[in-house]
């Protein structure tokens, strides 16, 4: 069922509650009053009928009956009956007859009112005094007048609510499609949104309503997907520069040989040649995997104790291996006296590569004879690692994209690398639920800080 046929029930069903219920209430008052106001009329008649007859004694019966019709208004099929306290009947007015049981006849007598209704007959019995003694009077009657308004109320708020709902059905109709026609603008504007077209962005998200409201986060959304179909564009691009700059080099090292006939001097030199570019493929693809790796769900991945600051030094030595000309300077001061504190839960070897990474990235693009200084400290329950370099620097632009995959600044291009350290660092830094944060100036440096958690806070992932 559509939104717009489901609004349009519900409000015409709750409105048609509501009218029902004011129909009963406005009906069942009516007949109620008009009943109570019947019933004191009935009295008023045994009154006035006991009246006439008991306290007047020299006029015959029939003179009795002009007095009453001319000067009292009866009621519709009014009966009155006079009793004596032995039961019987000593007057009676009105056409016609009726008997009343003993019980109810001794009910009258002790309760002096008493008030019922048989079928469509109404009947009030009372206890007349009179000097000459006591009288039950009974007067009966058919409130015809009660009985034709009633069925004219009837009629009158059943047509007024059957009319009432059709005008609420209709109306409720034209206004849910009015109320629901910005989701239709923003579902057809969203129909119109392809991977060609990500740059389109709905227009409904300038107000402040609910619809507006998701408009907006729609178009938040089409911002990331925009920013992820621009990463993975990118990301295959240089993935495929990456990937084809070695082996476009073992073709052509090959096709070379093999265009005459080599002495083993020359074959052995493009076998090594061949070998350091199949070895370049082998880190790149290391490194896709390590980036997939990274990529998996912490559960899956055993973790362990470890020492953040070991860990640190096991990094700086790694890095001296693969750069011997750096010159890597570690800050001691901010180490907490309690060793404890320099725990943390992760998995040793992910770990030991984003430290090197980012320990190694910096060597590579610092300044030749500057050193690289890193800081190990104890930051609002995360241990951290802070690496500065004094090197070319990146742009703001530059810093938006550190974290792609073979993503490499212009500056640096001349500068061996692939642009998988830093991508890959982010990911398992993210992984174990902690923070990486690049700070960087052209022509000044930069500085990386990765802040894992401590054991005491990192209990569960």
């Amino acid at each position: 069922m559509k939104i717009r046929t489901r609004l349009t029930l519900q409000f015409t069903s709750i409105f048609a509650i509501i009218l029902v219920l004011f129909s009963l209430t406005v009906y069942f008052y009516t007949a109620i009053t008009r009943s109570i106001s019947f019933y004191d009329s009935l009295a008023n008649r045994a009154n006035i009928v006991a009246h006439v007859f008991l306290d007047a004694d020299k006029v015959s019966e029939a003179t009795y009956r002009q007095t009453l019709q001319k000067y009292y208004q009866t009621l519709p099929y009014e009966i009155v009956q006079v009793y004596n306290l032995q039961g019987e009947v000593v007057f009676r007015e009105g056409e016609g007859s009726f008997t009343i049981s003993p019980a109810t006849f001794a009910n009258i007598k002790q309760n002096y009112l008493v008030e019922w209704k048989d079928e469509q007959r109404h009947f009030t019995g009372l206890v007349y005094k009179d000097v000459s003694g006591d009288y039950v009077v009974v007067a009966s009657s058919i409130d015809v007048v009660t009985l034709e308004k009633l069925g004219d109320l009837r009629l009158i708020l059943i047509t007024g609510l059957l009319g009432s709902m059709l005008i609420v059905l209709v109306s409720g109709w034209f206004f849910a499609k009015q109320a629901l026609r910005p989701i239709l603008k923003v579902v057809q504007e969203v129909e119109k949104i392809n991977v060609s077209d990500l740059h389109l962005r709905l227009s409904q998200a300038d107000g402040k309503d609910e619809v507006s409201h998701l408009a907006l986060t729609f178009n938040y959304m089409l911002d990331r997907l925009e920013s992820a179909f621009d990463m993975q564009n990118t990301f295959i691009s240089n993935a495929s520069h990456e990937l084809r700059t070695p082996l476009t080099a073992i073709i052509g090292e090959l096709e070379v040989a093999l265009m005459k006939p080599r002495n083993a001097h020359e074959y052995e030199r493009v076998l090594q040649s061949v070998l350091d570019e199949a070895r370049l493929l082998a880190r790149l693809s290391n490194g896709m995997l390590q980036i997939a790796h990274a990529s998996f769900d912490i559960s899956k991945i055993k973790l362990e104790p470890l020492r953040f600051d070991e860990l640190v030094f096991q990094a700086i030595e790694e890095a001296k291996k693969r750069q011997p000309h750096a010159l890597i300077d570690i800050n001691f001061e901010n180490l907490p006296d309690d060793e404890r504190l320099l725990k943390c839960r992760g998995n040793e070897s992910l770990l030991l590569i984003a430290l090197l990474n980012i320990v190694e990235n910096a060597c590579k693009f610092s300044v030749p004879g500057q050193a690289v200084v890193g800081t190990i400290s104890v930051q609002k329950n995360f241990v951290q690692l802070q690496i500065k370099d004094q090197g070319r620097g990146m742009s703001p632009d530059d810093l938006k994209k550190v974290f792609v995959p073979f993503w490499r600044a212009d500056n640096v291009r001349d500068i061996s690398g692939h642009g998988i350290g830093l991508p890959l660092a982010e990911r398992i830094v993210k992984l174990h639920k902690g923070k990486i944060q690049i700070n960087s100036k052209l022509g000044i440096g930069t500085e990386v800080i990765i802040a894992i958690p401590a054991a005491e806070i990192l209990i569960s992932f």
